[in-house]
């Protein structure tokens, strides 16, 4: 497709052009600084700026970004096939907390890895935390300086030891505000303390908890409302409900009078105490 007559041509003096083009997005998007939560948020605002300068006609031209853009993208080179590498990586220890500091920010990784050197990649919106390769933590990337992204997941084999901390935990706020602590944990949470205790009720929990390593986290919550409306707060109920809503095949449940056929008479133990009597008085 021809381009038309007054299009000038993609050469090296159109960069300063597009660093202009640049300026104009960035003094009138830009300023003041968005202030937003996460790298996430930035970016999704910025790509709907993007939409909103498609209708926009730059100074000196006739047509819109948008249909000028459409005459340029067939002549516009394919992708490469292997994708480029933006993100940068690095190395971090993990201290006595389970967190690695990146870039003045912490993030948690599972507690097996405390006092060990771990592999970070480190993108625009994610932070990769590996050990020989094999990712064990993943977070969204933090923007401010000094703040902590902690994963309740990562701390519950010490706090199955010390239950009495998780109510106070910082990851447990956190999983909280996140949604991945919801209020059907919590109401299963609170039966368990009033049926068993609070350290051995916290510990059902976190059983529970454990099983969303291998269960969908709905299909967990499921198995918890189910055990609720049984009246029992059993780890194992929750972990049978739950694999019922994941659509796993579970052993179909036998009623007790199915079985009355195997039942037997209690054997006759008489003569054989008999005998036992009658060798203690030989030994006599």
């Amino acid at each position: 497709m021809a381009l038309p007559a007054d299009h000038a041509q993609s050469t090296g003096q159109s960069k300063g052009g597009v660093e202009g083009d640049i300026g104009w997005f960035r003094r009138n998007h830009l300023v003041p600084v968005p202030e937003v939560p996460s790298m996430k948020v930035l970016n999704e605002e910025i790509c709907a700026f993007d939409d909103q300068d498609l209708s926009r006609v730059i100074e000196g031209h006739r047509a819109t970004i948008a249909t000028e853009f459409m005459a340029e993208a067939p002549l516009l080179g394919a992708l490469a096939d292997e994708p480029f590498e933006t993100a940068r990586h690095l190395g971090a220890r993990v201290d006595t907390k389970s967190r690695v500091c990146v870039r003045q920010c912490r993030y948690s990784v599972p507690v097996c890895f405390i006092g060990k050197r771990l592999d970070v990649t480190l993108g625009a919106e994610e932070v990769t935390i590996s050990s020989a390769g094999t990712v064990v933590a993943s977070h969204e990337r933090l923007v401010h300086r000094g703040d902590e992204s902690l994963v309740l997941d990562h701390y519950l084999e010490v706090l199955v030891r010390k239950p009495g901390a998780l109510a106070g935990s910082t990851a447990l706020v956190t999983a909280r505000k996140s949604g991945a602590f919801s209020a059907d944990h919590d109401a299963y949470w609170t039966a368990a303390r009033r049926q068993l205790g609070d350290a051995q009720g916290t510990r059902a929990l976190i059983s529970a908890l454990l099983l969303e390593r291998t269960l969908p986290f709905g299909a967990v919550r499921a198995g918890m409302r189910a055990a609720r409306s049984l009246c029992t707060v059993a780890p194992e109920v929750v972990a049978v409900e739950a694999r019922r809503a994941a659509g796993e095949h579970i052993a179909p449940v036998i009623p007790i009078a199915a079985l009355e056929r195997y039942e037997r008479p209690e054997p006759d133990l008489a003569r054989y105490d008999s005998l036992l009597a009658g060798d203690q008085e030989a030994g006599r």
